[in-house]
């Protein structure tokens, strides 16, 4: 059986007003100001202000803003939605909310800083938090092999051996600012499970750092995150 609320309406083209509202709330969940969208999606700010107001946008405008956010589809905000029901934006957000977990995301200026991070957390989970060009994105995986290869033998290094490390961290940090990526971190308790761990087993505590590049300049307060998480030690 199925009631009102589980039916969602026929697919249609979204108003101008409900696409203003749609570029606003991405532009916030990115962290981006109105002037920073239009510097990404090459608009003029007077343009965004408009839309984010509900007046017409055109076919070529909204694609490009499909493209700032990295739609899947460059073109869904030109295309039919099915529109659900406020009980079900309700449920789907309660669902949500039970899934994820939101992170204060904090900069990284330091190689000692980043290096200190690395040998407080068993794990890691770093990823790039953008579609990087491909010589900041190999910029990033030597960064992260580079953390990975430190933490397994952090604690055998002398301190004279450790500012080596703090400026090799902090020449790939720099490196990674020339090509227009910004670190940010975040860190999470953890309970730690293992898929053979036998019946009645109690979860490990423990503790696993984010590390994840943004487009510099365009640097959000916070990310979110799966609450059940692959981390790589």
């Amino acid at each position: 059986m199925t009631t009102a609320d589980d039916t969602e309406s026929p697919p249609r083209l979204l108003t101008d007003a409900e696409i203003g509202g749609c570029v606003r709330v991405f532009r916030e969940l990115h962290g981006w100001s109105q002037e920073q969208l239009a510097e990404i999606s090459g608009l003029s700010v007077r343009t965004i202000q408009r839309i984010e107001k509900g007046q017409p946008a055109n076919l070529h405008t909204r694609r490009a803003l499909g493209r700032a956010f990295e739609f899947e589809d460059v073109d869904a905000l030109n295309k039919p939605f099915s529109i659900p029901t406020e009980a079900q934006l309700n449920a789907r957000k309660e669902k949500f909310d039970r899934e994820h977990v939101t992170l204060t995301a904090h900069p990284v200026t330091t190689g000692r800083q980043l290096a200190t991070l690395v040998e407080n957390h068993m794990m890691d989970l770093s990823e790039p938090g953008f579609d990087m060009e491909r010589e900041a994105a190999e910029a990033f995986a030597v960064l992260v092999d580079y953390i990975h290869d430190y933490r397994d033998c952090a604690s055998d290094y002398a301190q004279t051996m450790k500012l080596e490390v703090y400026d090799e961290l902090q020449s790939q940090i720099d490196a990674l600012k020339e090509l227009g990526v910004s670190l940010r971190y975040a860190e999470r308790r953890l309970m730690l499970t293992f898929g053979n761990d036998s019946p009645g087993a109690k979860p490990m505590a423990t503790s696993a750092l984010y590390l994840v590049g943004f487009r510099l300049g365009h640097e959000p307060d916070s990310f979110v995150t799966p609450r059940k998480a692959g981390i790589k030690f």
